[in-house]
C-alpha cells in the first residue's frame, strides 16, 4: 500500500483519566489505544507550574512511545493539569488531609489550573500547546468542607477538586477553557490533531451515515 493509500495514523491516548478520554469522545474521538504511562511526576526544584506541567506531558508522550508496541507509528496524546496559587503547585492530594489542606487554600481565593497537552507524532516530532484558566472559589464553609472530603471526589483529582462535580458549587468565576480545567483543552487539543493529519471532523456522525444505517439490512 503506497503512502497516499495507508490512510491516517493511529490515535493512542497516553493517560489513565478516564476524563481525558470522555473528554475526546465528546467531540468524536475514540482512540485507537488508552496506555497508561508509569513516570517521576516529582516537582524539580523552584520549578515552574507551566515548565512542569509541560515536561511531565512529553514525558509522557515519551514514555509511551518507549514503552507500548501498540504506540508504534501512532499520534501520542498525553497531557498534564496543575493548580497552582501563586507560585504554589497543588498536586493531586494523596490522603484526606491533604485534600483539606488544598481546598483550605483555594477557599475564598483566585487559582489557576494549567493543562499541558503533547502531541507525538510518527516522525518522533512533538507539538505543545500550554492553556492556562483563571478560576475563583467561594469561600467555603466548615459543612461544605466536610461534605465534600466526605464524598471523595478529591480523589485522582489535581488540586483536590473536580468542577465538573460537586466541586461546581464553590466556583464563582471562571475565566478561560471549562475544559481545560476538567482535564483536556479540548480546542487547542482539536486543533494539534488536525494540524497533524487526524481527520477529526470525519469521525464525527451525520444524518446521511445514521439514515444508511437503519435502510442497511
Amino acid at each position: 500500500m503506497g503512502p497516499l493509500e495507508a490512510g491516517p495514523p493511529k490515535l493512542v491516548l497516553a493517560s489513565a483519566s478516564p476524563r481525558r478520554l470522555s473528554l475526546l469522545q465528546q467531540i468524536g474521538i475514540t482512540p485507537d489505544d488508552v496506555l497508561a504511562t508509569d513516570i517521576n511526576e516529582d516537582v524539580g526544584q523552584n520549578e515552574p507550574a507551566a515548565r512542569y506541567a509541560a515536561r511531565i506531558a512529553r514525558e509522557k508522550a515519551q514514555a509511551a512511545a518507549q514503552l507500548h508496541e501498540a504506540a508504534s507509528g501512532a499520534l501520542i496524546l498525553a497531557a498534564d493539569t496543575v493548580v497552582c496559587v501563586g507560585r504554589r503547585i497543588i498536586l493531586k492530594p494523596a490522603s484526606r488531609t491533604e485534600a483539606e489542606r488544598a481546598l483550605s487554600l483555594l477557599s475564598g481565593r483566585g487559582h489557576r489550573v494549567m493543562t499541558a497537552v503533547a502531541l507525538r507524532t510518527p516522525d518522533g516530532q512533538l507539538r505543545e500547546r500550554l492553556v492556562e484558566t483563571r478560576i475563583a472559589f467561594k469561600r467555603l464553609s466548615h459543612d461544605e468542607l466536610k461534605a465534600y472530603l466526605d464524598s471523595e471526589e478529591w480523589r485522582g483529582k489535581a488540586g483536590g477538586y473536580a468542577i465538573q462535580g460537586l466541586a461546581g458549587l464553590f466556583v464563582t468565576r471562571l475565566v478561560g477553557s471549562f475544559t481545560n480545567v476538567v482535564g483536556l483543552p479540548l480546542a487547542e487539543t482539536a486543533a494539534l490533531l488536525q494540524g497533524s493529519g487526524y481527520p477529526l471532523l470525519k469521525k464525527w456522525p451525520s444524518v446521511e451515515q445514521d439514515r444508511e444505517k437503519a435502510t442497511s439490512p
